[in-house]
């Protein structure tokens, strides 16, 4: 470690087989918590590089229980979080829209941090007992195209780490590796971040990484398509603005996005969005998220099309099957 911290004092840039180690001797427990908070400090002062959070990811994946879905290739649809605008759940929302279109989607999340309520607490508040169980999982994929995998059921190296950020108080590296460590290394992704500096890093990721991706910013600082504002896409093929116009969709309040005080609250709307009595606004929402989703699957597909498809999905009833197919099959 000393040799680590010498490096990040004077400036140098680890390689990833460096952090890949590192993972690999914090969660063997070789390093204090002194320690620790140490090296996440140095890497939050110096900011954190592409070499180093692959080798980051590539030590939690490796030290966490594998999942593996082959010969699916499925889709995470998630948001880095922490953009404070206590949203409803769109991405989770979004993912029941994709499975219901067909798509095999392969949810990975947690409990909240920063909202109301996070995707495990939605999810859990439909009486759903989660699990890490292959076979199960494998089931739940098949049968209703839709998987969910709570975070904490499978990366001991965030567990490891926990303490020391938890004392810290402040994001460090780690909340920018929630969304790159999905178990089951998804063919492709569909991320929202909060500011163009993460559309940055994360596409650089991604593309050494080799997966189909889609990163989505709205310019007023929502990590989801809002509607609220113009928004930026880029992905493995494209980088564009587009307006909600280009989507034929109306501009949204933020104030129709709030997520509700509870998680009941947030509940009740989830479940409004998939059974299509919500607002137009919370609809449209969901919908313009699908639609990227698809379009990230499809490359070739025309993006009026993929709306279509996600439109479809929503309004036959397809989405809410899928979740209550979810629902029983893992209660």
């Amino acid at each position: 470690m000393k040799q680590i911290l010498t490096q990040i004092t004077h400036g140098e840039i680890l390689s990833r087989e460096q952090t890949h180690e590192l993972i690999r001797q914090i969660v063997e427990g070789k390093y204090n918590d002194v320690q620790i908070s140490a090296l996440l400090m140095g890497l939050i002062m110096r900011g954190v590089k592409v070499d180093e959070l692959l080798g980051l990811r590539d030590g939690l994946i490796e030290t966490g229980k594998p999942v593996d879905f082959k010969p699916y290739k499925v889709i995470d649809i998630v948001g880095t979080g922490g953009d404070g605008k206590n949203t409803f759940n769109i991405s989770t929302c979004t993912c029941f829209v994709v499975a219901g279109a067909g798509y095999k989607v392969a949810k990975h999340g947690n409990y909240a941090s920063t909202s109301t309520s996070g995707a495990s607490n939605v999810i859990e508040r439909h009486g759903v007992t989660f699990t890490a169980d292959s076979e199960r999982l494998r089931r739940s994929l098949e049968e209703c195209n839709f998987v969910y995998l709570h975070a904490p059921l499978f990366a001991r190296g965030m567990k490891a780490v926990a303490p020391v950020r938890k004392m810290l108080q402040i994001p460090t590296c780690f909340n920018l590796l929630g969304p790159l460590v999905n178990p089951c290394r998804p063919d492709y992704q569909l991320l929202g971040v909060a500011n163009l500096n993460q559309m940055r890093l994360y596409s650089s990721v991604y593309e050494k990484l080799g997966i189909g991706y889609g990163i989505v910013n709205s310019i007023d600082g929502y990590d989801e398509i809002s509607l609220t504002k113009d928004f930026k896409v880029k992905t493995n093929y494209m980088e564009k603005r587009f307006r909600p116009a280009d989507l034929c969709l109306p501009v949204t309040r933020p104030e129709e996005l709030f997520g509700g005080n509870t998680v009941e609250e947030a509940a009740e709307i989830f479940d409004s969005i998939l059974e299509n009595r919500s607002t137009e606004s919370r609809k449209n929402v969901v919908l313009a998220n699908a639609a990227f989703a698809i379009k990230v699957i499809e490359k070739d597909k025309d993006l009026t099309a993929c709306l279509s498809v996600a439109r479809e999905a929503l309004e036959s009833g397809k989405a809410w099957e899928c979740l209550r197919k979810y629902v029983e099959l893992n209660k």
